[in-house]
């Protein structure tokens, strides 16, 4: 828990991957009842120059989708906050020095935020400290609470079903959502989340999630929950919370049960990056003995990254990628492995594209499924070729996806 400050001084709210009011835990704690009022509780989001920077790759951190998904989320963010009488302050810079000076110019050395445990994230909050400020985290993105795990974090098994079996066993339950504040409209993120569990879909979740794409019109072969998620606008509390309803007034299955199957692959990748942490972004990931150096292959990588490696699967889904913003799972496993696999690409260069492009960018998942892929992970089978030619026979076999994708 975070300790409090005084109620009397105010507070900055920084909005990170949490764009969110309702089940926001760190948020409600700077909302105090006593700071309630616009003069102490500024709620900022801070747009960092660094996404525009060129990666070393050659491409910018941040593309047209993920730029346009984040600002329709701002917008819906700030119209909550209009609610309960607050402003949603844009500030542009570095989280240091534009926060440092809002913080000077609103005589408050006080801010509070969302922990986010991955190595750049965790510069940014030092970086704060060290500048004087008194920052507060609160750790809110998974579903099950470190504190709460069968272990040690430290002790995070090295594979997921160990993982799985172990928080099964021992029947954790989330936390308990949050209730939504009061007078505060309901989000475009949680009206889809309800219209989601409004249907059968939940009831065949697992019959469809390894489809490429919508064979029926308004029939969703994946929960698409993934974008809500990644920008915080949905917490998996709110999606475990809808997905008991569901349970208890449709009955549960296999494909209810999948759906917190995911949300718990979703956690391992976090609970990953409490354990290991910088190691994750190294060039051997978690490796402990000697895997091959990594070679750039810039002409491989350019091919890939247009949709034009004349291998017909995997060119639809970088042209998809590329319109959409959005891939399947199945066809993310596919062309990651293609890179990797056929083109001797740099697994690193792969989930910078993916940062780049993805609208459900999150940065542990990203980061955990590509060491996975490539083997430098917690893969046991160590690394993952999907053959190209099989996918398409075993998902695509009338070639529909491909044709609706073809360059």
């Amino acid at each position: 828990m975070i300790p409090g400050f005084p109620v009397t001084s105010a507070v900055i709210y920084w909005f990170r991957n949490d764009l969110r009011l309702t089940d926001n835990p760190a948020f409600t704690h700077a909302y105090h009842p006593a700071r309630q009022s616009a003069a102490n509780l500024h709620a900022v989001y801070v747009h960092d120059p660094k996404q525009s920077v060129e990666t070393r790759w050659g491409f910018k951190r941040m593309g047209k989708h993920r730029k346009a998904f984040l600002a329709q989320r701002l917008q819906d963010l700030a119209s909550q906050l209009k609610a309960i009488g607050c402003e949603l302050v844009q500030l542009h810079g570095s989280p240091k020095v534009a926060l440092l000076a809002f913080s000077k110019s609103n005589k408050t050395t006080h801010i509070c935020c969302e922990d986010i445990a991955a190595p750049e994230e965790q510069a940014e909050v030092d970086s704060l400290k060290a500048a004087g400020l008194e920052v507060q985290t609160l750790w809110q993105s998974s579903l099950l609470e470190p504190v709460d795990l069968p272990f040690d974090v430290q002790q995070l098994p090295a594979v997921f079903t160990a993982f799985r079996n172990k928080v099964e066993k021992q029947g954790l339950k989330p936390r308990e959502r949050l209730l939504q504040t009061a007078n505060v409209p309901e989000s475009e993120a949680e009206k889809y989340l309800k219209h989601y569990f409004s249907g059968d879909f939940a009831s065949t979740y697992k019959l469809t999630r390894n489809q490429l794409m919508e064979t029926t019109v308004g029939q969703p072969f994946s929960t698409k929950f993934s974008p809500w998620l990644a920008c915080g606008a949905l917490s998996a509390p709110m999606i475990f919370a809808e997905l008991k309803r569901f349970e208890v007034e449709r009955g549960a299955n296999d494909s209810t049960y999948w759906i917190l199957f995911e949300l718990l692959w979703r956690d391992y990748f976090r609970f990953l990056h409490l354990q290991h942490g910088r190691k994750l972004y190294l060039e051997q990931g978690l490796g402990d003995t000697y895997l091959p150096k990594l070679k750039h292959n810039k002409q491989g990588f350019s091919r890939w990254c247009e949709g034009k490696t004349d291998e017909p699967l995997v060119d639809a889904g970088m042209c998809e990628l590329a319109a959409t913003g959005w891939l399947s799972n199945r066809m993310r496993q596919v062309v990651a492995s293609y890179l990797i696999h056929d083109l001797g690409g740099d697994w690193r260069a792969g989930a910078a594209w993916f940062e780049a492009q993805l609208i459900d960018y999150d940065v542990y998942s990203n980061q955990g499924n590509w060491l996975y892929i490539a083997g430098r992970g917690t893969d046991p089978r160590g690394g993952r070729r999907f053959n190209p030619e099989k996918q398409a026979l075993e998902h695509d076999a009338k070639g529909e996806y491909r044709a609706n994708w073809a360059a």
